[in-house]
């Protein structure tokens, strides 16, 4: 079967620029969105050029002009949207609605991949506020999307290993303490870290694969559903040495959640869920609740993929 062309929107970003790699790798014909605002987002305009020299066609479009974003669209068959949905960054996820209609419009995309990669929003209508918005946001987006009948596939991509496994999952850096760690709770409650290159891997597989289509991916290979108990106790072993630890009750973590400002507690409010509900694990995959589509498992559909375990991942950090 043909490896159909794909077009990947925020291909500069900390996913995205993965994705573009990966698209590449795996033989497909690879377009990157160009938006005209870049300004004077040097680093941006050079990484665009750089995957133009690794054989990906940029693409013109703006989100502000609907025409541009259908010409675009009606060039491919595949959308990967990579657009930021982290506030400490910038948060962008509802422009996506923009891009639906453009898709609506167009009538030829075989697939869309909204920007999700994390958390499955189908199963946080609980969250506490205000980190709520980054699921509703992406409901709403998966409801357009749906009413549209625009064919989708949503990847759950779980925990970013460097946001939460270099970190150890401790709140205030993205390197691994080598004398105090903080756990929450008892810190026993399984979570699931994953390389950002696999995780770019696992999505260009599933783009043409008819087992992923109008489902949910969710990546949670059987070795890197770990614990933070058990995430710390790898890193103790590589710089031989055992940490001090903190254990932060659940009363504490709001505590201090309430005193961050707006931007942190939409991030760190997701940690709550995480590591006190251990809300990745706590389901099986393909038994869904109501309101919930059905779901595959990435290192079950493509076990080729000899994805980065945690203790290989931690010895850069050594």
């Amino acid at each position: 079967m043909a490896k159909s062309k794909v077009l990947i929107v925020g291909g500069t970003g900390y996913i995205g620029r993965r994705l573009v790699k990966a698209s590449l790798a795996q033989g497909h014909e690879t377009y990157v969105l160009q938006r005209p605002d870049l300004g004077f987002q040097i680093e941006k305009l050079q990484m665009l050029l750089s995957f133009k020299k690794q054989g990906a066609h940029l693409i013109q479009a703006s989100f502000s002009d609907h025409q541009s974003l259908v010409d675009a669209v009606k060039q491919v068959d595949v959308i990967i949207s990579a657009v930021s949905g982290v506030h400490i960054r910038t948060h962008s996820i509802l422009l996506q609605l923009k891009l639906v209609e453009a898709i609506k419009e167009s009538g030829n995309v075989k697939r869309f991949l909204p920007s999700e990669f994390g958390l499955d929003p189908a199963r946080m209508g609980h969250a506490l506020e205000p980190g709520r918005v980054t699921f509703d946001d992406k409901m709403a987006v998966r409801k357009a999307i749906e009413e549209a009948n625009i064919p989708y596939t949503y990847i759950s991509a779980n925990l970013f290993a460097g946001y939460f496994a270099g970190s150890l999952s401790q709140m205030n850096s993205f390197v691994p303490p080598r004398d105090k760690v903080h756990l929450f709770g008892d810190g026993n409650l399984k979570a699931v870290f994953m390389d950002e290159d696999d995780v770019a891997t696992y999505t260009i597989k599933a783009i043409d694969d008819p087992r992923t289509l109008n489902k949910t991916l969710y990546l949670r290979p059987q070795d890197n559903i770990l614990s933070q108990r058990e995430l710390i106790g790898i890193w103790e072993k590589l710089i031989g040495k055992e940490l001090d630890k903190t254990y932060i009750s659940p009363e504490e973590f709001h505590t201090t959640l309430k005193g961050l400002d707006y931007k942190l507690q939409v991030g760190i409010g997701h940690f709550y869920h995480i590591f006190y509900e251990g809300c990745l694990t706590n389901f099986e995959i393909g038994e869904e609740g109501e309101g919930e589509g059905e779901g595959e498992e990435a290192s079950k559909l493509y076990p080729e993929v000899n994805y980065t375990r945690m203790d290989e991942y931690l010895k850069i950090y050594v």
